[in-house]
């Protein structure tokens, strides 16, 4: 599994893919959210799809995150990073990968905690 993750290539659009899946989950809570409220009035009680989606959001980016966790600790020279080698470039942008898909995890939890809590429309 090791050779294949490492033999992905990293680009920046998978750089993007942490906190796309973050802003997709945004948009599908708050709109279910909003639609349930305008349209029926109350409370959406269907908490399954948010737990379903947030499961999704949540497992897509620990896998970009695992991806590129891998690619980040491919060997190559140390710091400081003097040349631009295709090396160095590559751990760069793992490494950004990793840390957007941390930070797009927690905002994954915050996004959910209040529709998963809340159960009124004011």
């Amino acid at each position: 599994m090791r050779a294949r993750i490492l033999a992905l290539r990293v680009t920046l659009w998978t750089l993007i893919v942490p906190p796309t899946v973050w802003a997709v989950h945004f948009l599908f809570c708050y709109l279910w959210v909003s639609v349930s409220c305008a349209k029926l009035g109350q409370f959406p009680r269907f908490t399954t799809a948010f737990v379903i989606g947030t499961g999704v959001a949540l497992a897509i980016i620990v896998a970009a995150g695992a991806i590129a966790w891998v690619q980040s600790r491919t060997p190559g020279d140390p710091p400081p990073h003097d040349e631009g080698t295709d090396i160095d470039r590559l751990r760069f942008i793992a490494k950004s990968t990793l840390l957007l898909a941390g930070l797009s995890f927690v905002a994954v939890v915050f996004t959910a905690a209040p529709a998963l809590m809340l159960t009124d429309c004011r």
